[in-house]
């Protein structure tokens, strides 16, 4: 099995957000990449680095608009007198569906739906290897260039993408990383399913194929009802035009642990099989470790192995996409769980 990564991709350094308010260091570090790089080769996986496909696979599930202000707003920015270091927004619109600013503060607000996606100067180029390493695992899957036994390909993402709309960055996330391989795998698979297994609800990726019937989208997360992203992931979220039917939600509570999660797992896996794709893409977060700094949820180290069996007993395609998973002493072996797991489910 590969894993798909560019040491570009660690260039992106964020450095705050804000908790209740108040301003506090990021989480989502460039060690995150290097940590995760090192527990998948330990887990026995071969790196390859992604080629250059430009901004054509990211462009097919998110807007030129948004595409021309993630490539040139950091230098726009820079033109502003007195304007903080990284592009952080300062203002929102009531609604989207006015007039579009031209000015780089009202675009900001237009684009970045929290102050948890700041974009420095090199953060375009971490975000386009990133979507660049989704583009390449999903090609390996589509063209069965995974190995031996091998049931899929990693895209160790970063930074992540899951809350990242058509044309909204949020909670980390700027291009959807897992809608682009699920977009990619659309061109030689006529179906394709997203399993969003992370702490938090895949909102971006929900809304980018909500009126969609080729993707189903489903998402076990912590209960958005007093959790992050709060207006997105409830369970009667099930799509909307052709795509009614085709989005399934899985709120479970926080502190949820490993015995209380697998039988949800499961119903998520009984909507996968009632779609009968013919490829995968799981959105892989690490965050629900017991561990985490988020501290959503109580999965242990031996629970993602078990998620990760459990998943690879589907026997399809499968492209995982890293998304969530913070610094913690076991966010490594947490990963090398995983994938052993999947790789002998």
């Amino acid at each position: 099995m590969k894993v798909f990564y560019s040491d570009i991709q660690t260039k992106h350094d964020p450095q705050m957000f804000l908790v209740s308010g108040a301003p506090q260091p990021s989480p989502e570090q460039p060690e995150r990449a290097t940590r995760l790089l090192a527990s998948a080769k330990a887990a026995g996986l071969t790196e390859e680095a992604p080629k250059d496909f430009g901004v054509g696979p990211i462009a097919r599930v998110h807007t030129p608009e948004y595409i021309a202000f993630l490539s040139g707003i950091y230098e726009r920015w820079q033109r502003i007198e007195g304007a903080s270091p990284e592009v952080i927004p300062n203002i929102h619109p009531d609604r989207r569906d006015g007039a579009y600013p031209a000015s780089a503060v009202g675009q900001a607000g237009y684009h970045q739906t929290d102050t948890a996606c700041p974009i420095g100067p090199h953060s375009w180029e971490s975000i386009r290897w990133s979507a660049n390493s989704a583009v390449a695992a999903a090609q390996a899957v589509a063209a069965g260039d995974r190995g031996v036994g091998d049931r899929g390909a990693y895209a160790l993402c970063r930074p992540p993408g899951h809350h990242a709309f058509k044309d909204l960055a949020g909670g980390f996330c700027f291009v959807n990383n897992s809608g682009v391989a699920a977009a990619e795998l659309r061109r030689t698979h006529e179906r394709v399913a997203i399993l969003d297994v992370d702490l938090h609800h895949g909102n971006g990726t929900q809304g980018m194929f909500y009126d969609r019937n080729d993707v189903l989208t489903v998402s076990i997360h912590a209960d958005p009802v007093r959790f992050y992203p709060f207006f997105w992931g409830h369970a009667d979220e099930r799509g909307e035009g052709a795509g009614l039917g085709y989005n399934l939600n899985l709120p479970i509570p926080r502190g949820t642990e490993d015995a209380n999660y697998m039988p949800v797992l499961e119903q998520a896996i009984q909507r996968i099989d009632a779609f009968a794709p013919d490829a995968l893409v799981i959105a892989l977060g690490l965050d629900g470790f017991e561990g985490d700094p988020f501290g959503g949820l109580r999965i242990s180290t031996e629970g993602f192995a078990k998620i990760g069996q459990r998943i690879g007993q589907m026997n399809l395609p499968t492209v995982l996409v890293q998304e969530g998973g913070y610094l913690c002493d076991d966010l490594g072996t947490n990963l090398e769980r995983f994938l052993d797991g999947f790789a002998n489910g």
